[in-house]
């Protein structure tokens, strides 16, 4: 009886709890008083999530609703946003941290970044501006950074690649497969013309997922049909093209795995936004759990992730735990700043070796992300 009580009066907590879409920071106070079709000054614009807080006022409902909704009772959408706060820092201090703005850079497959982020695919970017795709490319540019177009972009493989201009920016293309494996094939091909250094192929989706936010203002999603999506396919791509093809959304230390050994030169670990399936991990416990069970894995090839991101404290989390780079210029700008300022405050000299000492996992380590025995 004693148990049941508990359940109950934990069961109305929960439920009173308000979901925060962005920290109160006193954005609001600022600018609380313009309409839809407005946009506060882009030097009012202090953090990463200034800019969704902007998105909400700006958009119509149903634009904004495509970009914001989540699977199911958007409860893995929720996680991927305040899972960072179960992880706790072990700033170490006395430290000389003068440098470490110097150590931002990284490398994904052998090319060469100011940062250790990334714009992820994101579909349908033309909801918010016609020239979404493209400004993202030239953002990217200006900033250094690699851009991951989407497939359901809203301008087309080619005009996304001639963006690029005389830039030396580097692409790399996000795909869904298809029933007819013909139509995969000839998507990559134009993108392959529009000069992408490599595939990323989209595994945590081989059906439509269920989005009730936004089935309620018409916003479905462009995959509606089942498709097998195997390590057979996987090698049948590899014998289509030369470019490097990357899985996005491996989930777990055992895919982790099978991954490196059927020959991917980097794996992309991502709940899909937490948009396909409802209770689908972030991809911060995901890479615990490589770190915790395929922790060789990190030394193998190299590790993407997107979700969740909001704050370079969170980016700081996965490149601890061993994520290369986790996914426009003024917010580039932002992020770099908060990655330096946050490794000083924690006592990182060098970003290269920050590592899980500067990390107290015990909360996730407590049965909330682990296998099952066999």
């Amino acid at each position: 009886m004693r148990f049941s009580t508990v359940s109950l009066l934990a069961g109305t907590a929960l439920a009173a709890r308000e979901f925060l879409n962005e920290a109160d920071t006193g954005i609001e106070l600022v600018y609380g008083n313009i309409t839809e079709g407005q946009l506060p000054p882009l030097s009012g614009m202090v953090a990463l999530p200034d800019f969704e807080w902007a998105a909400r006022q700006y958009l119509s409902d149903t634009n904004y609703t495509y970009y914001r909704a989540g699977s199911g009772g958007e409860y893995s959408y929720r996680n991927n946003l305040e899972v960072y706060q179960r992880i706790r820092f072990r700033p170490k201090v006395l430290n000389d941290v003068t440098g470490v703005g110097k150590t931002l850079s990284t490398s994904i497959l052998g090319y060469n970044f100011s940062a250790p982020f990334f714009i992820a695919p994101a579909a349908r970017a033309g909801y918010a501006h016609p020239e979404a795709e493209a400004n993202l490319v030239r953002g990217a540019a200006a900033g250094e950074i690699l851009y991951m177009p989407a497939l359901y972009a809203t301008l087309p493989i080619e005009e996304i690649g001639a963006a690029k201009g005389n830039s030396s920016q580097v692409l790399m293309w996000q795909f869904y497969s298809a029933a007819n494996f013909s139509v995969l094939e000839n998507n990559i091909r134009r993108a392959e013309r529009a000069g992408t250094k490599a595939v990323v192929l989209t595994v945590d989706a081989p059906g439509a997922p269920i989005r009730h936010r936004a089935a309620r203002f018409g916003q479905g999603s462009a995959n509606t049909e089942l498709v097998s999506l195997t390590w057979d396919l996987y090698a049948r791509l590899k014998n289509t093209t030369t470019l490097p093809i990357i899985p996005k959304g491996i989930q777990n230390a055992e895919d982790a795995q099978l991954a490196v050994k059927n020959g991917a030169p980097a794996i992309y670990i991502s709940n899909h936004g937490g948009r396909s399936l409802d209770g689908s991990p972030s991809s911060l416990e995901i890479a615990l759990d490589i770190y915790e069970n395929a922790p060789e894995v990190f030394e193998q090839v190299d590790v993407l992730a997107d979700g969740g991101v909001r704050y370079g404290t969170d980016v700081l989390k996965l490149l601890a735990l061993g994520v290369k780079a986790p996914g426009v210029e003024k917010v580039i700008s932002i992020l770099k700043s908060e990655i330096i300022s946050d490794a000083a405050n924690l006592g990182v000299s060098d970003l290269k070796n920050i590592d899980t000492t500067f990390l107290n996992t015990r909360s996730l380590n407590q049965g909330f992300w682990a296998r099952n025995s066999d």
